[in-house]
């Protein structure tokens, strides 16, 4: 009997050790990023969508309609980061897509890093002064690349910089984004060496064909009855400041006043990017070895638009009908270049955004926009009032920072201006409550406005006290939106997953974006990302 067991136990072993022997991944992982992007959008436009694009992913892919972000702020380079790192700010350390670090006293940005070098001959050289180096997790890019032992590629491509460089990791083959002169650039970071092929794409000025084009509605205006009229009050015009925002946008005259920046305001970075990600899929070879390959995109053009137009816009529709052809174009091309069951795509955003607040109030709920620099002078004079001295070194994203230094030099507790500065802004009309730095580091587990600041703070990088608004209240200017809350309108994002070993469904339970990275990386056999909490989305695992 026992020899029996014996041998049995040894069939199981050796058929676990084959099973687990035998690992399989798809031939191409396809991470795609839409700058702000809100759920309500799949809805929304559902009707005018092609059966191709969304749709498609949709119907043959699994789709979560309630993901959310667990932190604030819910700005682009924290999102991106999250979405690949598994992880928060707080662990990752992108606080904001620029913010005033509170160690070294001034602004920071995202991807600065003034040790690399520009590549691919951008207009300005601090455009290409960008790397990775801020990020302080490691990726699902990343891991892929340890885990194939540096055999499988890693490229990101954006518009913006921070959007190809945090997704694409530490480890990438290389990042891809757009300068203000319509070529595509990176940096040093990644070796220094400059591909050929680049080099001849951009020297094809593609965006040209856009600028002579102009931007006029993409469909039958009949189709864009979900919008507000073309000329309203709550919105600017993204190509001109001095001109309405109505169709058609002539893309020439601005061309001939701002140069080749001018495609960054508008819906065709978008058909740039995709363009870009084609050609880079055939010069690289992605997808074509035993070595998985993963290509970051990011499409920012929804975000440069609704920042301006707001989401109530036809200009904010028309930028997601456009991606919605763009999408169907790019899911066509890796069908025939990688094969329809050999890649995997998930599609998430990397923050939602607010209704305009004057759209708001005009149809009857009393809210508006804020002014972040009025709010600072306001508090630099009620510290001097009060204090004898300005002990304000910074007001951004939410954040009041005390100069520590000058409080204890002038013999001051700080608790107590900590306090009193609490108190008093608790009084704007716009604020709901106050957390200082002892409240946010010892936040309760159920408040959940606390809990997302903890999960959004460096108490390295952040300030000595963080400024809730209350609901639908937004720092910025009067037309377009923004994003950066703890409430859903900032945090509800779409996630679908599609292709390779991807059931179909749809889940409307609560889930966090930083449960992609760690799903993908089981459902491909790598590490974990390092910071991860390692939650999973269960159905995603299941064949």
């Amino acid at each position: 009997m026992k020899k029996i067991k014996t041998i049995f136990l040894t069939i199981v072993l050796s058929a676990s050790s084959v099973s687990y022997a035998q690992i399989e991944r798809p031939k191409l992982i396809v991470g795609i990023v839409v700058d702000q992007m809100r759920m309500e959008y799949l809805y929304r436009f559902n009707p005018y969508f092609s059966e191709n694009g969304f749709k498609r992913l949709i119907n043959n892919g699994f789709l979560y309609t309630n993901m959310h972000y667990n932190y604030v702020p819910t700005h682009t380079a924290p999102g991106h980061a999250s979405v690949y790192t598994g992880t928060t700010p707080a662990n990752h350390g992108i606080i904001g897509n620029s913010w005033f670090n509170r160690s070294l006293k001034k602004s920071v940005y995202c991807t600065d890093d003034p040790s690399v070098s520009p590549l691919g001959d951008p207009e300005k050289t601090k455009e290409g002064l960008m790397s990775p180096k801020n990020l302080q997790s490691s990726t699902i890019t990343d891991e892929l690349r340890l885990s194939t032992n540096f055999r499988g590629k890693v490229f990101g491509v954006s518009m913006k910089d921070r959007g190809a460089i945090l997704p694409a990791g530490h480890f990438a083959n290389r990042a891809y984004w757009l300068s203000d002169n319509g070529n595509f650039i990176s940096s040093t970071f990644y070796g220094n060496d400059f591909p050929q092929w680049v080099t001849s794409y951009n020297k094809e000025k593609k965006y040209m064909k856009y600028i002579n084009d102009g931007w006029n509605l993409y469909k039958d205006i009949s189709v864009y009855k979900e919008s507000l009229p073309d000329e309203n009050p709550y919105e600017a015009s993204p190509v001109d400041s001095d001109k309405k925002a109505v169709f058609p946008y002539d893309l020439k005259t601005a061309f001939a006043k701002d140069g080749a920046k001018i495609i960054k305001s508008t819906p065709f970075t978008s058909n740039l990017v995709a363009d870009f990600v084609r050609e880079l899929v055939v010069r690289e070879e992605l997808g074509k070895d035993a070595d998985t390959d993963f290509l970051a995109v990011s499409f920012s053009a929804p975000d440069i638009i609704s920042h301006q137009t707001s989401p109530r816009s036809m200009e904010t529709q028309d930028t997601y009908l456009r991606l919605d052809d763009i999408l169907a174009d790019l899911l066509s091309y890796l069908d025939s270049k990688v094969g329809k069951e050999n890649y995997l795509v998930f599609l998430t955003a990397d923050h939602s955004g607010a209704e305009n607040p004057l759209f708001l109030h005009d149809y009857g709920y009393d809210v508006s926009s804020t002014d972040r620099k009025e709010t600072e002078q306001k508090l630099r004079d009620f510290s001097v009032k009060t204090f004898g001295k300005d002990f304000i070194l910074s007001y951004y994203t939410q954040n009041i920072f005390l100069n520590e230094e000058l409080i204890a030099s002038e013999g001051k507790n700080k608790n107590e201006i900590i306090a009193k500065l609490s108190d008093y802004i608790e009084t704007f009309h716009w604020v709901k409550r106050t957390y200082s730095e002892e409240q946010i580091l010892n936040a309760s587990p159920v408040d959940e406005h606390a809990s997302m600041i903890f999960r959004g703070y460096d108490k390295t990088q952040n300030g000595q006290i963080y400024v809730l608004p209350k609901p639908a209240y937004m720092e910025y200017m009067i037309q377009g939106t923004t994003h950066g809350a703890s409430y859903a309108y900032d945090t509800h994002v779409p996630a679908i997953f599609y292709g390779w070993k991807i059931p179909h469904g749809v889940s409307h339970k609560k889930v966090f974006i930083t449960e992609i990275a760690p799903t993908i990386s089981q459902k491909v056999s790598i590490t974990l990302p390092n910071s991860t909490s390692a939650q999973v989305l269960q159905e995603i695992l299941e064949d």
